[in-house]
């Protein structure tokens, strides 16, 4: 429809009821305007993504898992919404904590920084973590997990995040507080952007000080993410923040056809939420729509939503408004299929470089 027409729907004089369900307050936002329409819209973008049986990657920028949001990805994962994850290596640090039952509190943001640093207390934003008991107690599992064990040949991070789950699974002390844990129980690839850029890596130089040899097939990765495109009948992301994750998930498309020249044409269905200015150029607040301009989706006009608002408020939304009317989907398992869809589209470009 030509949006300079007087057309559309009739905005509704809004009547809440005591006996709401989710749906229907996501149908009030979506009935709405600004930004509550686009985050009914996002709701109901993500239910069709499921509908349609799409390939859904969910990247996650931020410290999301230390407000405890690692729960609602787990949910995700279990209930087959979520197929792959792009995210931080804080989030996946931090994620661990629950699982081995490792104190994270409430806190407060405006303190004196001086004083919790002499109490030994770590701060994000007005969450505590504790120097101690938690952050050191965590260092020491992450450098027992990849230490003389770890294998010295060429690895990916969604094998580290494998391996992770692996261990936590077998060993902690609430396995089940932990997306990670669920992602290797589930084969849901877990890809972390830039793990050089968290205290994971942190934990890698104490080994790599004796000699111990880490190496990242970081271009393994970026084809493995590719290929989950190429293999997809659709394809979708879900993007809660911006930064490294929402490019790392979205350069897949680049990747088969600019260099690989494979004409894919990238993401069927993007949901963006966002804080992020469009305005300064940076990638966190790029527009989806700019992205088809670098053939990061295939269509500018369609399949899209952002949702200018923090994900802390707008995520469990979206994810409850799933959760509550889509039937459960199958998990397609594509961290034991990453060899096969890796060689699928070797092959296809050996055939035809």
């Amino acid at each position: 429809m030509d949006p300079h027409e007087f057309h559309g729907k009739d905005i509704p004089h809004i009547k809440l009821d005591p006996n709401m369900t989710i749906e229907d307050l996501v149908e009030v936002y979506a009935s709405t305007g600004y930004n509550g329409r686009q985050l009914g819209d996002a709701a109901k973008l993500y239910a069709q993504m499921i509908e349609e049986d799409a390939t859904i990657c969910l990247t996650v920028s931020g410290a999301m898992t230390p407000v405890g949001f690692g729960g609602i990805i787990k949910t995700l994962i279990e209930r087959g919404f979520v197929d792959w994850i792009i995210t931080t290596g804080a989030n996946v640090y931090h994620e661990d904590h629950f699982a081995w039952g490792l104190p994270v509190k409430q806190g407060s943001f405006d303190v004196d920084d001086m004083k919790l640093y002499e109490n030994e207390i770590v701060r994000i934003r007005d969450v505590y973590i504790k120097f101690n008991e938690t952050l050191e107690a965590e260092d020491q599992l992450i450098q027992n997990m990849f230490g003389d064990d770890f294998p010295d040949k060429p690895f990916t991070t969604a094998e580290f995040c494998n391996l992770m789950g692996k261990i936590s699974k077998e060993k902690s002390k609430h396995p089940e507080k932990s997306f990670v844990t669920s992602a290797y129980e589930y084969d849901v690839p877990v890809y972390i952007s830039t793990i050089k850029d968290s205290s994971l890596a942190l934990n890698l130089a104490v080994h790599r000080l004796k000699d111990k040899i880490y190496n990242l097939d970081f271009v393994r990765e970026i084809i493995e993410q590719a290929a989950i495109l190429y293999d997809s009948k659709k394809s979708g992301i879900l993007e809660l923040g911006g930064g490294v994750p929402k490019n790392t998930a979205q350069q897949t498309g680049p990747l088969l056809d600019q260099i690989l020249k494979r004409a894919d044409g990238g993401q069927d269905y993007i949901i963006q939420i966002t804080d992020a200015r469009p305005d300064t150029g940076g990638l966190s607040g790029a527009t989806l729509q700019e992205g088809k301009s670098w053939g990061k989706v295939q269509d500018a006009h369609n399949g899209m939503v952002t949702v200018y608002a923090d994900a802390t408020i707008a995520f469990p939304i979206l994810a409850l408004y799933v959760l509550s009317n889509q039937k459960k989907r199958v998990p397609k398992r594509l961290y034991k299929k990453l060899d096969k869809l890796y060689e699928k589209l070797r092959e296809d470009y050996s055939k035809n470089p």
